[in-house]
């Protein structure tokens, strides 16, 4: 199991390290069009859909991205637009997992599909945006995600005692969200204090967010590291609701897409709304 982990995990550093760190945007707007619409086809199946219906919901994510793209519409999507993803994802997100499995399953099936189509929509013109600003600002988010999970992974397993959502996710302690922030905030720290050190140009989320001031900046991480743990745990929601352990076993070893960027659907969205107040 371990090595096909890994196996997985080397072809898709292969076929996103190029998109993402190549100058042209196309590039990253194509990676991330795959990823969003495998991982719609995978919110169709959780949703009760067969195999060949769910293909409808990756088709008209597929087109509302590239018809954005094509058109060049990205302009109109501004900071209005993206306070508005941040509250809904935050209202929204408190309100299903207060309410747990039960309440997920009576919404009608429509709007789950619809709002899940709505949301891998917004988190690919999160992406396409946030590549718009920079590549370090981009990979500070990935990394930013990437080192919360993490750090709840191990502070959990070594610390962990009180459950965070035993109903919706059991391995999941406060312990993990406080080894997170932890995580978080040692990158911050190391990240600044490097691009200090060598006059390095940076448009980094870290950067934007301390450009206002300390309090900001550790405010913005705190949000940022919640909205991440908000994201994993929505997707754990409508697995239970579904019966499933994984979203999909499109990636061998580690499940489906959506079990791999649960935590950025929230988090990217809102490291831009952050980007542009």
């Amino acid at each position: 199991m371990l090595k096909q982990r890994i196996i997985t995990a080397l072809v898709l550093l292969g076929f996103l390290s190029p998109a993402v760190l190549h100058p042209d945007v196309f590039w990253t707007a194509l990676a991330g069009l795959f990823l969003i619409s495998a991982a719609a086809w995978e919110w169709g199946r959780l949703n009760s859909l067969s195999r060949y219906r769910a293909l409808w919901i990756t088709v008209a994510c597929a087109a509302v991205c590239a018809f954005v793209w094509q058109l060049k519409l990205l302009n109109l999507f501004d900071r209005v637009f993206w306070l508005m993803v941040g509250a809904v994802w935050v209202l929204l997100g408190a309100y299903f997992l207060a309410g747990g499995v039960t309440r997920w399953t009576r919404i009608p099936a429509f709007l789950r599909l619809a709002g899940g189509a709505v949301a891998l929509c917004c988190t690919w013109l999160a992406l396409v945006l946030a590549k718009t600003f920079g590549i370090d600002f981009l990979l500070s988010v990935f990394l930013l995600v990437w080192m919360a999970d993490i750090a709840a992974y191990f502070s959990g397993k070594a610390v962990g005692r009180n459950r965070l959502a035993p109903s919706i996710s059991p391995g999941k302690t406060w312990e993990g969200v406080a080894g997170a922030m932890v995580g978080v905030f040692l990158l911050a720290f190391i990240w600044l204090n490097v691009v200090d050190y060598f006059s390095l140009p940076s448009h980094s989320l870290f950067d934007r967010l301390y450009a206002h001031g300390l309090v900001i900046l550790v405010l913005g991480l705190v949000f940022l590291v919640m909205m991440s743990v908000v994201g994993d745990l929505v997707e754990s929601l409508v697995k239970r609701s579904a019966g499933a352990k994984d979203s999909s076993q499109l990636l061998p070893g580690h499940g489906g897409i959506l079990d791999r960027i649960d935590a950025l659907l929230p988090t990217l969205p809102l490291a831009v709304m952050l980007a542009l107040l």
